[in-house]
């Protein structure tokens, strides 16, 4: 294993309520009720797995429950969050600790993408004489772009998915069942320090690889087709994404020129990435070498994808995004072509975004035979 364990960078985790209130002003909002776990996250370094974050135009107040007690304390000191903590014992106690702390008369808004029906109906109920509004997604919009700390988190899960795969990329000519490899895949990135994967791993083989989300089943891996790997691992919270597709042997002319086709649109794609170019031109810069291949229908998805605290987060990187990508963007490239009963390639890359170009953290080779 040559994964480095030099220290990370630190998190820059004790500015962002101070900047996350400089947009409440403009939302127009008077408190934001944060409660999606990886936004308090971010705001406040508080891991745990129950909690929900009130942050006004002049303070922030975390509720969450006995078992985070002293957990709680330590993540936000650590952190730097300058944040109250409360602690109640039921789901009663913690919403009346809530709405004390929201006034009559006040705007309080919700992140409206990840609040659940019920809980819209939850929270009208029991804040009553405070007006509940929609938010949109500024915590997410604050996530986007990421700080030094964030980069290398994400970079060393690359590395850790890059160290774990070449190493086991012999395992594949002892002819082992897509779901054996998937988790070997996902113990290695473990061995090698992930806290957990990004997402379940990908293995689709033969024919199966014309699913771009294909389960790993019991089918085994032979010699001489197409193999769509796709995983990621998480460190510190942060994801990695990486697909590479390879061959035990030559699959043969067909597949070799499929393959050509997506790397040369995977290439295109990448090159074309760089602070204050539109989403949707990446996207065309991948999509258009396909679509001249003649596979413009089996190209099925987005071109890529922000990465951080979730797999799949802001930018979209499609043919119908309205973004600009922006300086330290983290996003992906992945185009890909999917033959039913033949089979598929996806090629992917995770990427910083930079003033001039891009600088891929995924960077295992593209060779197609092993």
């Amino acid at each position: 294993m040559s994964v480095s364990t030099a220290p990370l960078a630190a998190l820059d985790v004790g500015s962002r309520l101070g900047r996350l209130r400089e947009r409440l002003a403009d939302a127009p909002i008077d408190a934001l009720l944060v409660s999606k776990l990886a936004n308090v996250r971010y705001l406040t370094g508080f891991t745990g797995s129950a909690g929900v974050l009130l942050v006004t135009s002049d303070g922030a107040r975390l509720v969450t429950d006995g078992r985070y007690t002293q957990r709680a304390h330590e993540e936000l000191a650590a952190a730097g969050a300058q944040a109250q903590i409360e602690i109640g014992l039921t789901g009663a106690t913690q919403r009346e600790l809530l709405v004390n702390a929201v006034p009559p008369g006040s705007r309080l808004g919700l992140e409206q993408h990840s609040v659940t029906w019920a809980q819209l109906i939850e929270y009208t109920t029991a804040f009553s004489g405070v007006e509940i509004v929609p938010a949109g997604e500024l915590v997410e919009m604050l996530r986007r772009v990421k700080d030094a700390g964030e980069i290398d988190r994400i970079r060393r899960a690359c590395a850790i998915a890059d160290d774990a795969f070449q190493a086991l990329l012999p395992m594949l000519a002892e002819r082992p069942t897509e779901r054996e490899f998937a988790i070997a895949l996902e113990f290695a990135m473990r061995e090698r320090g992930a806290s957990g994967n990004s997402f379940n791993p990908i293995v689709a083989s033969g024919p199966n690889g014309s699913k771009p989300h294909h389960v790993p089943g019991d089918r085994v891996i032979e010699r001489n087709e197409l193999i769509v790997c796709d995983f990621g691992c998480i460190v510190e919270g942060y994801c990695s994404d990486m697909t590479r597709t390879v061959s035990v042997g030559d699959p043969g002319p067909d597949a070799r020129h499929l393959y050509d086709v997506v790397l040369q649109s995977q290439q295109l794609g990448r090159a074309a990435v760089a602070a204050e170019v539109a989403c949707a031109a990446v996207d065309r810069a991948a999509r258009d070498v396909i679509a001249d291949a003649g596979w413009a229908d089996a190209f099925s998805h987005s071109t890529g994808h922000g990465v951080g605290l979730e797999i799949h987060e802001a930018p979209r990187v499609a043919s119908s995004a309205g973004d600009t990508l922006l300086l330290n963007d983290v996003v992906t490239v992945e185009p890909g072509v999917y033959l039913p009963g033949i089979g598929g390639v996806r090629i992917e890359d995770t990427l910083v975004v930079g003033a001039t170009g891009a600088e891929p953290l995924t960077l295992t080779p593209k060779d197609l035979v092993l």
